[in-house]
């Protein structure tokens, strides 16, 4: 009896630390924004579904080099991408992620953590996309936000298959990798995002959880 009352008790607190941690904050994820997303798998990745769903397996945190929470969310907010040259030939849909997490450290939820985000190239149809608001000199990420990604890693980690942990600079290690399904050898950006500090900080934090970094860079 009391093993159970232990284990209830567990439950309650894991069910209310969750709620009270993620804060659902939806963006637009309508008929026009399911249709494509199953065209970029599609295209892309060469997988046709009737559901445009995930199997994650890694995490890949994110700056958004965007100042404020409001502007952030709205960039992810619309189905279609606004002007983005750089990126816009490969498809329409809009970049977004699963989770944002404001300068204060508040961990806003996206869309379902299981339907596939625009915010990795190559590896959209295996992660879970993580934004951190800011990321530039004059709103650089804050201590509060490395403890929310902390946290976030820890309670996916929890919840799914998750093997690898990686920041965003590092997505170009995965070519040639079985998850790399990018089909376009010119389809590339680069990046910085979020910054090694920033993953040596939160890799530190959840070195019990043993994921992976990204392979060693191959040189041609």
């Amino acid at each position: 009896m009391k093993y159970a009352l232990f284990c209830i008790s567990l439950f309650l607190l894991f069910s209310c630390g969750t709620s009270k941690k993620i804060v659902d904050k939806p963006i637009v994820f309508d008929a026009e924004r399911i249709q494509l997303t199953k065209e970029y798998l599609s295209t892309r990745y060469g997988l046709e579904q009737d559901k445009p769903i995930i199997v994650p397996k890694m995490i890949v945190l994110h700056w958004t080099e965007i100042p404020t929470l409001q502007e952030s969310f709205d960039a992810f907010y619309t189905s279609q991408l606004p002007s983005r040259p750089d990126i816009a030939t490969a498809s329409a849909l809009n970049v977004s992620s699963q989770f944002l997490v404001d300068q204060d450290g508040t961990i806003y939820r996206l869309m379902p953590e299981l339907t596939m985000a625009r915010h990795v190239i190559g590896l959209n149809h295996t992660a879970i996309g993580v934004e951190n608001v800011g990321g530039t000199k004059d709103v650089p990420l804050t201590h509060e936000q490395i403890k929310a990604n902390i946290w976030l890693v820890n309670y996916l980690s929890k919840k799914y298959p998750i093997e690898y942990l990686i920041g965003h600079y590092e997505y170009t290690n995965f070519e040639g990798h079985e998850l790399w399904l990018e089909k376009d050898d010119g389809y590339r950006t680069e990046k910085v995002d979020p910054g090694e500090d920033f993953m040596r900080a939160v890799r530190k934090k959840t070195r019990k959880l043993k994921l992976k970094s990204a392979p060693v860079k191959r040189n041609n």
